[in-house]
């Protein structure tokens, strides 16, 4: 069969919107989905699986959804009356879940992203949006971290950004060496959270520090 997935010449930025790509059609998936089940050893007609292709392309579209957005365009719209405000802005605690790029399974974790405003802040909701939108798509842990601190840099301009996720990876504990519950965590300053180890310890202080009683 002759290959589905084709690049156009113009591929969009990394941390625009993903890839533009001539894209199989629904039937074409489900099909390959067919094929898995029996490549997994399993009757793609035994009345259990019968629906599972079409189950399958549905969620797909669910989970790699991030391919659809753009998070620059989410952070586009700001705030500009922040008076005079010039300390950590931070969402930390931010839930997720991640497919590994290398074997399409699953990995879960928190983001905590902040950033230092310099005349103009974004709505908190679409720093967790940004989240989700790196999330949603095949990834690795390490990509993801730095394409967040990126957009939010490029969106917003302020003078520093920091990101940090803590993630279990499926692909590690499913299978491979089969190590459970093992966390990895990674981490990307940008600006003055990159120059000044105060305000990375500043930042990593707030990341640590108990909730206060304030989580519902």
């Amino acid at each position: 069969m002759d290959a589905i997935v084709k690049k156009t010449k113009h591929a969009a930025p990394e941390i625009g919107r993903g890839p533009q790509i001539e894209r199989p059609s629904k039937e074409q998936a489900m099909e390959a989905v067919r094929t898995l089940i029996s490549w997994a050893g399993e009757d793609p007609d035994r009345a259990g699986v019968l629906d599972t292709p079409s189950r399958v392309v549905k969620a797909y579209r669910e989970l790699f959804s991030g391919y659809n957005d753009c998070p620059i365009e989410a952070l586009s719209r700001t705030f500009e009356d922040v008076g005079g405000y010039d300390d950590i802005v931070m969402l930390r605690d931010i839930e997720f879940n991640s497919h590994c790029e290398h074997h399409m399974v699953p990995f879960v974790g928190r983001a905590h992203v902040a950033y230092l405003p310099t005349d103009k802040v974004v709505g908190i909701s679409k720093l967790a949006r940004v989240v989700d939108i790196f999330a949603r798509r095949l990834q690795t842990q390490e990509t993801m971290t730095r394409q967040i601190a990126q957009s939010i840099d490029q969106a917003l301009a302020p003078r520093g950004v920091a990101v940090m996720i803590e993630a279990v990876h499926m692909c590690m504990s499913m299978r491979g060496i089969n190590k459970r519950n093992v966390s990895t965590i990674t981490t990307q300053f940008i600006g003055d959270f990159k120059q000044d180890p105060a305000w990375q310890a500043r930042f990593m202080q707030l990341v640590r520090s108990p909730s206060g009683g304030f989580a519902v």
